[in-house]
């Protein structure tokens, strides 16, 4: 069965790469997390949906989309969740996936960073079948079983989020862990190593974040 396009989610934050896209399927539909809609015209992405209480997003930008046929989901100012967990509930709702998530990074707002790093790993969002792209990295949560493409020595990091990750089994990669505990906190596995082109994580009970430098595409 093909796989179908994918749902880009275009965040706020620092300015995302230009090569974001390099290698990425043609997205099937677009949606912009509030000032996310700018990065998405600097990469040359029509946008369907803007999503968000729009603080951020120019106003000029906002008319221009609708012009153009997007849809807006806005929300008050007074919230109780961040753009981009607006925008996956918004995937969520019409059933898209898979989603790949670029931008949302800003060390001027480490909160904000660490809040999206987090988000991803919710196990709520498992139907998406998320992917960041962010930082020249990767970043896949891993609920049951997933597969990184790249080249040998990228380095990979395995963190447990929200409670121990257990049952944790990888190949291809340089330190191997065998159905073992990864306790939510800790650095063990921090800076893997990929042996060839292609490496599996799998995890048994809890959730991972594995985060990929390298090779992405």
């Amino acid at each position: 069965m093909t796989e179908p396009n994918p749902t880009v989610v275009v965040a706020g934050g620092d300015p995302v790469a230009a090569d974001s896209l390099a290698g990425l399927p043609d997205p099937a539909f677009v949606v912009a997390a509030d000032s996310g809609l700018h990065a998405a015209a600097a990469l040359g992405l029509r946008v369907d949906l803007v999503v968000g209480d729009l603080d951020s997003a120019h106003p000029e930008a906002v008319t221009a989309a609708l012009s153009a046929g997007a849809e807006l989901d806005r929300h008050p100012a007074d919230k109780d969740a961040t753009d981009l967990e607006l925008a996956l509930e918004a995937c969520l709702s019409r059933g898209l996936h898979p989603v790949i998530v670029l931008g949302g990074a800003s060390f001027e707002r480490i909160d904000h960073f660490m809040a999206n790093a987090l988000l991803l790993a919710d196990p709520r969002f498992a139907p998406l079948r998320a992917t960041w792209h962010v930082k020249g990295a990767t970043v896949v949560p891993v609920y049951d079983d997933a597969e990184i493409r790249g080249e040998p020595g990228d380095v990979v990091t395995l963190l447990a989020v929200g409670g121990p990750a257990g049952g944790v089994t990888t190949r291809g990669l340089r330190w191997e862990l065998h159905d073992e505990t990864l306790a939510a906190g800790s650095t063990r596995g921090v800076s893997n190593e990929m042996l060839g082109a292609a490496a599996a994580v799998s995890v048994r009970t809890g959730s991972l974040l594995t985060i990929h430098h390298g090779n992405t595409a």
